[in-house]
């Protein structure tokens, strides 16, 4: 029998367009997962109203800043590929009867497709691997929640491994730290290392999820492999959206600060993000940078995510090795 293995991102839209950006951001902020909203109502309004008629053409203009840079189309998709890819040539060498598919969350290639092609080719084991590292409900128990979905349809039920976070796996740790090195010893060492996550409203971390602690251990275990003193890096959060709190400290105020504090060099890395994607490529290497420069900042240099490294692709094997 054959075991199907799925990659999992958050997704992308078909193309950076206006149409393309309403058509994903309808079904991204239609998530109560990832809105969460006090008032169903209200939030549908404002949804419909006003946001789908506003946000698309913005996020359509940066969209199209970073699209083909990896690639043709999506950057997240082109390099979520390549890693699917990658880790099949990895794994095929002990294992025979994998089946490989990649599937977003929202957008196009779609999870519910995925699973329709684990169902023809009569997987009888699914393992999937969200490209989270740290644990979310707005992220992981969504992907949770569109799988259980994809398995209605199935009379025979196969058997379902669902890997929910590999926030301190020892090889994923191992590969930012590399990520780290070698970038210093190109761009040379900064004053301050800025560890930046997706941002989620602080009102979730109250109601229980896990995600900050998350982030904090996989900051200790990057910092402790690197030997950095606490002043030697800073932990934040980025993609701020809407007027409620998040968590903080915001990755914009604190490289601000840091500028207008005198310090001139800042390196960024983003552990969160399996690929780099619109949130690495145009908001902290673009926007975030400019922010820094525009606040005296003299030096700033993104660090890429891991991507299809060699030492990320061995990570990620692993974690799905365990589970064959």
């Amino acid at each position: 029998m054959k075991t199907g293995i799925l990659l999992t991102n958050l997704g992308t839209p078909d193309a950076p367009t206006k149409p393309a950006l309403k058509r994903y951001l309808k079904e991204f902020l239609s998530d109560e997962r990832v809105i969460q909203p006090p008032n169903k109502l209200i939030w549908w309004l404002a949804l419909n109203v006003v946001i789908l008629n506003i946000r698309p053409a913005k996020s359509a203009q940066n969209y199209a800043k970073v699209w083909d840079s990896f690639g043709t189309g999506s950057p997240l998709l082109s390099i979520t590929n390549l890693q699917a890819q990658s880790i099949k040539k990895e794994l095929s060498t002990e294992f025979n009867n994998l089946v490989f598919e990649v599937g977003m969350r929202y957008g196009n290639p779609s999870i519910n497709l995925a699973f329709e092609k684990f169902q023809t080719q009569g997987c009888d084991k699914i393992v999937v691997l969200p490209l989270y590292p740290q644990f979310s409900d707005t992220t992981t128990s969504s992907t949770l929640d569109a799988i259980h979905k994809a398995l209605n349809g199935w009379d025979t039920k196969p058997e379902l491994v669902f890997i929910d976070n590999y926030h301190q796996d020892k090889n994923y740790i191992r590969s930012l730290a590399n990520s780290v090195t070698e970038h210093q010893q190109q761009h040379g060492k900064p004053n301050k290392l800025m560890i930046s996550f997706h941002g989620i409203p602080q009102r979730f971390v109250d109601n229980g999820d896990i995600y900050y602690e998350h982030c904090v251990e996989t900051t200790r275990l990057l910092t402790k492999s690197l030997n950095l003193q606490d002043n030697e890096y800073q932990l934040c959060f980025q993609s701020i959206f809407g007027r409620e709190e998040w968590l903080k400290p915001q990755t914009k105020a604190s490289l601000e600060s840091l500028a207008q504090d005198g310090v001139g060099h800042v390196q960024v890395i983003c552990p969160g993000f399996s690929v780099d994607c619109l949130e690495t490529l145009e908001e902290i290497d673009e926007e975030n940078r400019g922010y820094f420069m525009q606040a005296g900042g003299k030096t700033f240099s993104y660090i890429p995510a891991l991507n299809d490294r060699k030492d990320h692709i061995k990570a990620l094997s692993s974690i799905i090795a365990k589970q064959l």
